[in-house]
């Protein structure tokens, strides 16, 4: 028992509650009260980032004079404000960007939605987006749609949950309505569409030139001397799927060549997918010479296939593809394609939001075209027929 600390007595000693955290006792002998301060050493505290309440104690000043001076407010002696940022560095105070940001109504955080993350293609757009936001000073949060509209609902529910500044949003292919996109357009949220785009909403746009591509490549077929060119299409509402197809058709038409309708095969981008499609236009009466699909990655999947059947190419069936990345010139033969330039599109389409964050008011939507190129290689060149565009 804790002896009096007036008396010395112990057995007159009473524990008599507690004030201010502290055991209160009383001595019967004396009649006095006293505190004891616990003995048991207590709890580490959690190390805690730095505050400016934690400098403004050290300093002895209010943390409105600190927040000032560390926001260089004129209103502060430079003596005092210099003693503040020696404080501050002292203790290694760190300011709470995402606090001040909300004060704001910023975070300084783009949002970033993709159909595919394992794709290359939207692994450069996604590498061009992620530099420009960097030198730009926001950051980047990204979600996959993996295909799904309902998935891709839900990703911009989260993005904006998480109070993004902006939107850049590639549509999956299931994607047909856009009430998920016009809400947030109309509650003033910037949106910059790229790649897979919709018609039905005033946004600035980044796309390909997915008609000119498709129409290169054909083109290129048919000056090759390829007569009938089947078209792995994709799916059948997916816009880009839309435009190179009639790049396609133009190709034809320009050349007073008709379209076997049993060459058009639409279907999703699986390899399940592609090799039925090859399947279905080997077992025709009339086969195809060439093959034009609107992804590399399909394009790709039909020459493995092809060589496993023992099919030369180009000798027997040709192949082009849009879109490249290096497995199509690795891979023999190499395939011949319309690159695309994500990393460009990356960049432009990060740019472009950025531009409408920072002047929302006069900012207005336009689309912008990021220029490909055709690049020819084995798969399409005939032996005996070496002409190029």
């Amino acid at each position: 028992m804790t002896p009096c600390i007036k008396c010395g007595n112990v057995e007159s000693i009473v524990r008599s509650g507690f004030i201010r955290g502290k055991q209160r006792m009383f001595c019967k002998a004396c009649n006095l009260y006293f505190t004891v301060t616990p003995h048991n050493h207590p709890a580490p505290k959690k190390p805690h980032q730095t505050t400016i309440i934690d400098i403004a104690k050290v300093l002895g000043i209010s943390p409105s004079t600190v927040s000032r001076a560390l926001n260089n407010s004129t209103e502060i002696n430079e003596n005092t404000r210099k003693e503040i940022l020696r404080v501050a560095n002292e203790l290694d105070y760190r300011p709470n960007f995402l606090a001040q940001s909300l004060n704001r109504g910023e975070t300084h955080t783009i949002g970033v939605i993709i159909p595919d993350i394992q794709r290359p293609f939207f692994a450069g757009v996604l590498a061009g987006i992620q530099k420009v936001a960097t030198e730009a000073g926001y950051r980047v949060m990204i979600c996959q749609s993996n295909e799904s509209h309902h998935t891709e609902t839900l990703n911009v529910q989260a993005l904006v949950t998480s109070r993004v500044d902006g939107l850049l949003i590639s549509h999956s292919k299931e994607t047909t309505s856009f009430e998920h996109v016009k809400l947030q357009l109309k509650k003033g949220l910037p949106i910059v569409h790229f790649d897979r785009v919709c018609n039905e909403v005033e946004t600035a746009k980044v796309i390909q030139e997915d008609f000119f591509g498709g129409f290169a490549l054909t083109e290129h077929m048919l000056l090759q001397g390829y007569k009938r060119i089947a078209v792995f299409a994709g799916p059948t509402d997916l816009l880009i799927s839309k435009a190179r197809i009639d790049g396609y058709k133009a190709a034809h038409e320009k050349y007073g060549i008709a379209i076997d309708e049993a060459l058009v095969y639409h279907g999703s981008f699986s390899r399940d997918e592609s090799v039925k499609a090859l399947n279905y236009w080997l077992g025709l009466p009339q086969k195809p010479d060439g093959i034009f699909t609107i992804h590399y990655a399909n394009g790709i999947e039909m020459i493995m296939a092809l060589k496993e059947k023992n099919i030369s190419i180009p000798e027997e069936i040709g192949i082009v593809a849009f879109g490249d990345e290096l497995i199509a010139s690795l891979i023999e033969p190499s395939l011949t394609v319309f690159h695309q330039f994500p990393f460009k599109i990356g960049e432009t389409a990060a740019n472009i939001l950025i531009e409408n964050i920072i002047n929302p008011d006069s900012f207005i939507p336009y689309t912008t075209v990021i220029q490909g190129e055709l690049i020819i290689r084995k798969s399409s060149l005939k032996t005996n027929n070496q002409t190029t565009i």
